[in-house]
This record gives C-alpha cells, sequence and structure tokens, in this order.
C-alpha cells in the first residue's frame, strides 16, 4: 500500500510526531506533503521519511476563523489541491494529519478518487475551535473520509458530538518506541548540574507556551509550595503568543520565583530532561485530546499531575499511576506537589505503576499494528472503493 500523507505544520508537535511513528513502517513507499517548510521536515528526512514542501506560505485559516476568513483562503488552497491531486494519483490512500490537511486531502482525494483517512488529533469543540471550522471539518471527514482515526475517546465523541459519523470512527491511541525514554543515570545527573538544579525538587512542564497549556497556574502554584521546589518550562510560544510568554516572566518577577522558575524554551533532549524530574505536571485549562507528555513522563517512570479533562482521564487513575486535579485550581496543584515532596515512597510507587502501565498499553509496534490492520480492512487495491 502507496501512502500519500499530507500534514499542515513546519514545526513538529504531538500530532506530527504521531505522524513520523505511523509512517516509518511505510517508508519505502510513502511521501509526507507538508504545507510549509521548517524543522519537522528535518526530522523526517533524519527518520528517513521521504518528504516534499508543497506550498512557500502557511495556509492563512486559524482555529477561530470566520466563514469570510475561511472563504478568502480559497485563491491560495487552489494551487496547493492541484499539486496534491497530481501527486495523491501516484498513491493508493491520502492520510490527512491535521484539520487544514483534512480541508487540502477532502477535495483532492475526490479528484484523485482515492480514498481518505483523517487521523483526529483535535477535540473539535468551541474552546478550541470557531464553529466555521468545525462544520467545515465535520461535514468534509462525513463526505469523504472512509475512516477516522481518533486519538482519544475524548476526540472521538466530540467529533461525534459535533455531528460526526459515529460508524466512520475508531479510537487508536498515539504508539511510543519504550526505547528512546531510558536515558542512563549518568545523563541524568550531569543535565541536573548543567542546569544548576542539584538538590532541588524539579516539577518539570512540556509544553509549548500557550495561555490555554496553563503554565501560569503552576507558577500560582509553586509560589504556595516549599522553598526547594523548582519549575522549568520546557517548549516556546508559537501561532503569534509571544505576549503571553511576557506574562509569564512578569508573574514570575511579581512572584519572586526569579531562581525558582527556568524557561528553557524548545529542547530536543525531552526524555534526559524528564527523567531529571521528580515531577511532571499537565496543567492544560482546555480538555487535552490525547496528552502525549503525560505518556512521555509516564514512560520515564516519573509520576504525573494532570488536569482532569479530555484524553489525560484516559491516561491517569488518579492516585494509582498518577494524579488526577481540576482545571485551573493551582492551590490543588501546589497541595499534590508537596504531597510529593514529603511522602517520596507513595510517589515511587506511584512512577513505577506508570512506567508499568504506559508501557502496556502505548507500544508503538502494538499501535501501528492496529493501525495496518484498519487500513487493510479498507479494500484498498480490491476494487471496493471508488468503484
Amino acid at each position: 500500500m502507496k501512502i500519500f500523507f499530507l500534514d499542515q505544520s513546519g514545526t513538529p508537535g504531538g500530532a506530527e510526531l504521531c505522524l513520523i511513528d505511523i509512517a516509518k513502517p511505510y517508508s519505502d513507499r510513502s511521501l509526507v506533503g507538508l504545507f510549509i517548510d521548517g524543522p519537522f521536515k528535518n526530522l523526517l528526512q533524519q527518520n528517513h521519511i521521504p518528504v516534499e514542501v508543497l506550498a512557500n506560505q502557511p495556509i492563512q485559516v486559524r482555529k477561530e476563523s470566520s466563514l469570510l476568513q475561511a472563504l478568502g483562503s480559497l485563491k491560495q488552497l487552489i494551487p496547493l489541491i492541484i499539486k496534491v491531486v497530481k501527486i495523491a494519483r501516484d498513491y493508493d490512500l491520502i492520510y490527512a494529519n491535521t484539520q487544514k490537511a483534512l480541508v487540502i486531502g477532502a477535495i483532492a482525494s475526490f479528484f484523485a478518487r482515492r480514498p481518505l483517512v483523517y487521523h483526529l488529533h483535535d477535540i473539535l469543540s468551541k474552546e478550541h475551535f470557531s464553529a466555521t471550522n468545525r462544520r467545515i471539518a465535520i461535514t468534509l471527514a462525513n463526505r469523504f473520509a472512509s475512516l477516522v482515526i481518533a486519538n482519544s475517546q475524548a476526540s472521538q465523541t466530540a467529533f461525534i458530538e459535533a455531528g460526526g459519523h459515529s460508524e466512520i470512527t475508531t479510537v487508536v491511541y498515539n504508539g511510543f518506541d519504550q526505547k528512546i525514554y531510558q536515558p542512563c543515570d549518568s545523563d541524568i545527573s550531569q543535565l541536573r548540574q548543567n542546569l544548576g538544579l542539584e538538590g532541588k525538587f524539579l516539577v518539570g512542564h512540556f509544553s509549548r507556551l500557550a495561555p490555554w497549556k496553563g503554565q501560569h497556574i503552576l507558577i500560582t502554584a509553586l509560589a504556595k509550595c516549599p522553598p526547594e521546589v523548582t519549575a522549568i518550562l520546557v517548549g516556546d510560544a508559537l501561532f503569534g503568543e509571544q505576549d503571553y510568554v511576557q506574562q509569564l516572566h512578569q508573574q514570575v518577577a511579581a512572584l519572586g520565583l526569579e531562581n525558582r522558575v527556568k524557561f528553557l524554551g524548545f529542547r530536543s533532549d525531552i526524555p534526559q530532561l524528564m527523567a531529571a524530574c521528580n515531577l511532571v505536571a499537565h496543567t492544560s485549562t482546555s480538555p487535552e485530546p490525547f496528552g502525549r507528555v503525560i505518556v512521555e513522563a509516564m514512560l520515564c517512570g516519573k509520576p504525573v499531575v494532570a488536569a482532569k479533562a479530555g484524553g489525560a482521564t484516559e491516561l491517569v487513575e488518579n492516585g494509582v499511576n498518577g494524579f488526577l486535579v481540576t482545571p485551573g485550581e493551582p492551590q490543588e496543584l501546589a497541595q499534590v506537589i508537596t504531597s510529593c515532596v514529603l511522602e517520596t515512597e507513595k510517589s515511587q510507587v506511584i512512577a513505577n505503576n506508570a512506567r508499568i502501565s504506559a508501557s502496556q498499553r502505548f507500544d508503538v509496534t502494538t499501535i501501528n499494528q492496529q493501525i495496518s490492520q484498519l487500513l487493510g480492512e479498507l479494500g484498498i487495491g480490491n476494487g471496493v472503493l471508488f468503484e
């Protein structure tokens, strides 16, 4: 089976990292088409996955865009659609990995007469998308997609509640290569030393810096924790969110936490940094579609405290393999952090449970087998589709 993958992003996020894992087994018979150049292309090439950048500028439609703004982008979309249609005719399947990829892929699937699979990495709700964007995504998926793969039950439920056809959807969680999350102790010790964090209780937050990711909640909670608790914020702003970064720095200064909060920006050594932490915090204020960093931390053998909403509730069982707190409540978060400082043996038991459960549920080989089976059931090459 030859697959033409589509993704809108030039920067690797959770959906893009998932795509790498899915595309690897098909690297000798696939192509990833990107709608903008960037470091994601380099990452694909490093993994020996064929990639082609299909556009010179990002599509000027955002999650909150109105119908008029969406229509205004048609002039930009038409040349891209024509290019995708031409390439798609050399492949058996179009695999849209993001919402903008769905728009292009759906139209291309009609003209190229190729089946479409949509991998849903979002919660299609009013908190995340405008009514126009939700309506477009649902209409195109219902009309053109042979299969919608949701990355969590939360994503699947939101898709159906927004009007998506339940019979075309299935849930497949993200897969992870467990070997990546086993850094050696000497590397971890050296990393803590380089960061000047020896002897500290380290709480890590791994996400792009954005209001709904809730870094400000962790900073507020930190002020209520014992003085040895220090936080690292790994990630930086995307999509014009620099104002929020400035607000975070101002918040840190106002609370007198300059020596207890470190902004590390984008990093490539995420497993090492997670392993260097005593606790990993997830503080999203809106439901998370999946929560990739939660699983990564679990695989590193670290306890996780996560916002009790969306996909996170499918990953964490409170008090067993992690902790769940009310979204947007820094006091609750501070209480969990403080209890982990004081009850190290209990935290270690939970961390061990986390590693075991994550390794059993999210192994990349098993997940890829599930996806391969689903694609095989579409009957591609047997004249079933587009007869």
